[in-house]
């Protein structure tokens, strides 16, 4: 099941904890009628349209699924403009996602291809260039953190939060370490 991470841009300060809300209600009803696999989109982004935070829709709904005792029966999978360098695979992956498409990216590799801007390199291999460039710096970023398997490293949040709030990663990054705090979900 796809479901959207867009909200109505209109809805202002409050409207990312809404969306995260209908994220979670979203994922229930889905779990409910039987889905085995939930890809978070954020396609459609436009001027009425804001998406949440790809890294807060997933953590989120990876730490909702955890406290619903849902976890273990269903695989999160993301579509995102957001994920272009290998610290943001990362950290979807160390937050829960089993699989990342980066539209964006691919998108965008393909048009400068075809446009001529990648000397040599036609559209097909450029993408895949890409993709294992992609792969190799997860896999070193696991390495230098002493974990071996893609299973130890997905939903380990072995990371340290700078500058969020405790209400905000309490609720979505749920024992994720932070020393200094910082702002909550309307900022």
């Amino acid at each position: 099941i796809v479901i959207s991470t867009l909200f109505p841009a209109e809805w202002g300060d409050t409207g990312l904890g809404q969306a995260m809300d209908r994220l979670f209600v979203d994922a229930d009803e889905a779990l409910a009628n039987g889905a085995k696999v939930l890809i978070l989109s954020d396609r459609g982004v436009d001027e009425h349209h804001a998406p949440i935070p790809t890294l807060l829709a997933v953590a989120g709904l990876h730490h909702h699924l955890v406290r619903v005792k849902k976890r273990t029966q269903v695989g999160l999978l993301v579509e995102t403009g957001e994920a272009r360098e290998v610290h943001h695979f990362a950290l979807l992956i160390g937050y829960g996602a089993g699989a990342i498409n980066p539209y964006l990216a691919i998108d965008t590799i393909h048009e400068l291809a075809s446009d001529g801007l990648l000397a040599g390199v036609d559209q097909k291999t450029a993408t895949k260039n890409y993709l294992k460039a992609i792969q190799k710096g997860v896999i070193k970023v696991m390495s230098k953190m002493g974990i071996s398997t893609i299973q130890s490293y997905r939903g380990a949040q072995i990371f340290e939060a700078i500058g969020l709030g405790e209400e905000l990663i309490d609720r979505y990054f749920t024992k994720t370490a932070s020393r200094i705090g910082g702002v909550g979900i309307e900022q």
